[in-house]
């Protein structure tokens, strides 16, 4: 019986920068559909920004018609006011993909990590490193909120599909 092809929409949210990749999973491939990210800029006013955000991932769902989605888990750090906004923004790309009955897996940084480079201790340019090879790409994803976003769905496709399961 073969396979169903999954498509998952990875996304890396931020209130400045909100990366998103899309990748297909045939059952023993990845391939990389698209990605990119939605910029917002610090002059726009806070709930404007919110919303520039939301209009243009749904577009981008409406558009590739992702069935699946992956976003890392939220993690304070020192800065708690860009956790706020991290927060926020992961708030309205949650809305969109429940709007849209996309079923969302959300990952910690060091599942994120393992499920790509095989070790939660990986420096984020090793990740990138190996969403590359991963994605078979000549050079890797830029800028690095996009390729945080595929490592995101790449994570995703690995919890979830039986043959990484042991």
């Amino acid at each position: 019986m073969p396979k169903k092809m999954r498509r998952v929409l990875g996304i890396d949210p931020g209130l400045a920068n909100t990366g998103w990749g899309i990748i297909d999973w045939n059952g023993n491939k990845f391939s990389l559909v698209k990605y990119g990210v939605i910029e917002t800029a610090a002059s726009e006013i806070h709930g404007t920004r919110l919303l520039s955000i939301y209009s243009r991932l749904c577009a981008v769902i409406d558009e590739y018609k992702p069935t699946e989605a992956a976003m890392e888990t939220l993690y304070f750090a020192k800065n708690q006011t860009s956790a706020m906004a991290v927060a926020e923004a992961r708030g309205v790309a949650t809305l969109c993909l429940a709007q849209h009955d996309i079923p969302l897996g959300e990952y910690k940084p060091n599942q994120i990590k393992q499920a790509v480079t095989g070790s939660g201790a990986a420096d984020k340019e090793l990740v990138e490193r190996y969403v590359k090879l991963l994605l078979g790409l000549e050079v890797v994803p830029q800028p690095d909120h996009a390729a945080d976003a595929l490592a995101g769905a790449i994570t995703h496709i690995n919890f979830s599909s039986p043959a990484f399961s042991s």
